[in-house]
């Protein structure tokens, strides 16, 4: 089951770590910034009341981990500089190499000690790896990772992200009896009513960031609709609907 903290003390801890970061930014005049979040992390941060504006940023569009940007640039009168880079990891001999999946470098990253709010997301283009890491972590992780499973890799500096490494939405309309958020879910990952209703109140689905544990919540269309061990899509609405009083919904899946 998934859960944001095992302890109450975790809750507390990381709230007041975040109202403490947009407490220096209003009282300095200066933009502040997180390590990486979680979804839950996020939804989190989005019930605080705080004294400056609060965004996110993960180095791409729709990223799943991001760090909390604190600040406003029309109060600052400069731009934010988030701390964040990419990292190319690649194997040093594609033609020995083991295929190689996001768990393989996850794992490999995860063994150098390094904390995983440091990692933003892990994007992989064949066999290689765009990380995106917090600036401090990077030059740590270029000296240090040098296998990822039983290949040799090498890794450096990136400026972008390259298209291919992105990740595509797949437009779908789907069928479905219901806007409920269990219907939803099982009609997009073609899931019985049942098994979606069990990953909502297993704590394993989000819209926009937020936990949701009410299997008849009706998320707005634009919404991002998260859900740990399928993946994500945005719900677009109702298309139209059947003869037959169904309505054809429109997604685009992850």
């Amino acid at each position: 089951m998934l859960r944001f903290c095992d302890r109450m003390d975790d809750l507390t801890l990381f709230k007041n770590r975040m109202t403490e970061k947009a407490e220096t930014s209003y009282r300095k005049g200066i933009w502040c910034y997180s390590h990486f979040l979680t979804i839950a992390e996020q939804g989190e941060l989005k019930k605080l009341r705080l004294p400056v504006g609060v965004s996110l940023y993960g180095g791409y569009e729709n990223a799943e981990r991001r760090i909390a940007v604190f600040g406003d640039e029309n109060n600052l009168g400069y731009e934010a500089s988030p701390p964040v880079v990419f990292l190319r990891i690649s194997p040093v001999a594609e033609k020995f190499a083991d295929e190689l999946t996001h768990r393989d470098f996850l794992g490999s990253l995860m063994g150098l000690g390094i904390k995983r709010a440091t990692l933003g997301d892990i994007l992989l283009d064949g066999n290689n790896a765009y990380l995106i890491c917090l600036e401090s972590i990077a030059d740590y992780i270029q000296t240090q990772l040098s296998t990822v499973r039983r290949t040799s890799v090498s890794c450096e500096m990136t400026d972008c992200l390259p298209e291919n490494a992105l990740p595509k939405l797949t437009p779908e309309e789907v069928l479905t009896s219901s806007e409920r958020l269990d219907a939803l879910i099982a009609a997009v990952w073609h899931l019985s009513r049942n098994a979606a209703q069990g990953l909502i109140t297993g704590e394993k689905v989000f819209c926009d960031s937020v936990l949701i544990t009410s299997a008849s919540f009706m998320p707005k269309p634009g919404s991002v609709i998260s859900v740990r061990g399928c993946g994500r899509f945005f719900y677009d609405g109702v298309l139209r609907s059947t003869k037959k009083g169904r309505n054809v919904i429109a997604a685009r899946k992850y």
